[in-house]
């Protein structure tokens, strides 16, 4: 898998809080809400590049992936 790039993001306190809460009714973390929102965003308006790999599955990941991982 690539390595996935960092960013440092600034929003407004009531921006955060509510996408906090719509990340937890959709059962995804804030950070994983925020990348689905910029996909979509990216493929609504033509603009995502067919060579991005697909999102991780919400919740957590098999048994057998986790082991592969260590």
């Amino acid at each position: 898998m690539a390595e996935r790039k960092k960013l440092l993001l600034r929003l407004d306190p009531a921006v955060h809080d509510a996408l906090a809460r719509w990340a937890a009714d959709e059962l995804r973390s804030t950070n994983a809400q925020i990348e689905f929102l910029l996909r979509k965003a990216l493929s609504d308006a033509g603009r995502l590049p067919r060579e991005v790999g697909r999102m991780r599955p919400r919740g957590r990941p098999r048994k057998e992936e986790a082991d592969e991982s260590d």
